[in-house]
């Protein structure tokens, strides 16, 4: 399998105003537009499953099972609603695809629409991200003003309008029903299922949710060929993906490669690790995902692969850190946020995302009691499984994993603050933004 970069999604990023209509129609921009409307809807769900392409946002669903999961028409409205509401710690793929390079999305919209038979799509974006936003509106307006959405899509008899509404900042409302609540209006949190949103969606009526990426990776699938698209990747694992590489390694940033990768090829290519010193800990998929060690390395990065190994692939937000940084440190920031973030509307995630933070605050402190690395297990074991909706259980996987490799440095907790056990860590955090340009 190669495993050499695959520059699709990310092609021309580096252009002179990448995220202009005229430039990404100087890259074969709406040609898979046009070939989609040519031809039947069913066969472009055809190609989504042939092509294996699976759900970019963490769950890896395949996509085109998804879109067949609509019942069949009545005569009423259907919603095509894409998740760009990214907000765990570590993933940042969306974002710059949408400041890049938006009309891949809006492309991939259009041809999924038809697909499914929408008239009406949304776009659910973060709404702290408001250069995103502004980004994103121009681009649905040089859509519009093209003849690419409204009324008569190039002349073919298919109308779709698309809305980007704007969120107010919940990281619940990435979680799909909490995010159709938030865009009817109401508040963000999540719904019973069943029924699920492919039959009582957006206004009660069929919808699919599918993310940023998996959408905006639709027009190439249409352009090249299904067989195009399962010929990257593993052989479960199909396509490519953009691994977005953060922390202690020389040169983060957005890595586009065919699934299957690791990260000790990810990390060649972004020049090693920061100052030469050793990988200590890392996220294969954000910090919803339990984390791996130096021992993961040559890991496949695939769905199966990182499964096999008791994580989770996610976001490919590969968050990378050195022999400097205390593990129990960077867990107890992360759980500050879930605990911050969490919607209240269950027990076990609202009351323990709460008492997790306070034990680990203890033991970042050196001030952990007798028993404290137990009861994070076992507060663990009580909101795994039992939250309302997975945000609760992505919660409890940097505690679990972190005990599970480094108990060692939460044991020293119980007498030693973390700044005395990692006296560097303050040292390097800024030292690439302090070297001289």
């Amino acid at each position: 399998m190669s495993t050499q970069l695959t520059p699709i999604l990310s092609e021309f990023w580096d252009a002179e105003r990448s995220w202009t209509l005229e430039t990404y129609e100087e890259h074969d921009g709406y040609a898979a537009l046009r070939k989609a409307l040519a031809g039947d809807a069913a066969d472009l769900v055809a190609a989504a499953k042939d092509s294996g392409l699976r759900g970019r946002g963490g769950a890896g669903f395949p996509t085109g099972m998804k879109w067949g999961f609509l019942p069949p028409p009545d005569g009423g409205p259907r919603y095509l609603v894409v998740n760009a509401d990214e907000s765990e710690p570590g993933t940042c793929k969306d974002m710059p695809l949408l400041m890049a390079a938006p009309q891949f999305l809006i492309e991939g919209m259009i041809i999924t629409s038809y697909a499914i038979g929408c008239h009406h799509a949304f776009i659910y974006l973060r709404g702290e991200v408001v250069h995103v936003y502004r980004r994103l509106m121009r681009a649905v307006e040089e859509a519009y003003a093209a003849g690419y959405l409204g009324k008569d899509v190039l002349g073919s008899g298919f109308d779709l309008d698309i809305t980007v509404h704007a969120g107010a900042g919940a990281y619940i409302c990435g979680e799909e029903t909490a995010l159709l609540d938030s865009l009817e209006g109401r508040r963000g949190q999540p719904r019973l299922k069943p029924p699920f949103p492919a039959v009582a969606g957006l206004y009660a009526r069929p919808t699919v949710v599918n993310n940023v990426e998996s959408i905006a990776s639709v027009p190439p699938i249409v352009l090249h060929g299904a067989d195009w698209f399962a010929g990257m990747g593993t052989e479960k694992s199909q396509g490519f993906g953009l691994f977005s590489l953060s922390g202690h390694v020389e040169r983060p940033g957005q890595y586009e490669a065919p699934l299957g990768i690791t990260l000790r090829e990810l990390i060649e290519m972004a020049g090693g690790m920061r100052g030469g010193r050793a990988l200590k800990f890392w996220t294969p998929g954000g910090s919803s995902t339990p984390i791996f060690t130096d021992a993961h390395l040559d890991v496949p990065l695939d769905f199966e692969s990182v499964a096999a190994e008791g994580s989770m692939l996610g976001t490919r937000a590969l968050q990378i850190f050195d022999e400097t940084v205390s593990v129990v440190r960077a867990v107890s920031r992360w759980i500050d946020f879930y605990a911050h973030e969490s919607c209240g509307k269950c027990t076990p995630c609202r009351e323990g995302t709460f008492w997790l933070k306070q034990i680990l605050a203890r033991l970042e402190a050196g001030q952990g009691r007798e028993g404290d690395i137990e009861k994070l297990d076992d507060i663990c074991d009580n909101i795994l499984g039992r939250s309302f909706c997975a945000l609760g259980d992505g919660a409890t996987s940097p505690v679990t994993s972190g005990i599970k490799y480094f108990r060692e440095e939460f044991e020293a907790g119980m007498h030693t603050p973390w700044h005395e056990l990692f006296p560097a860590e303050r040292n390097t955090l800024f030292a690439k933004e302090s070297q001289p340009a």
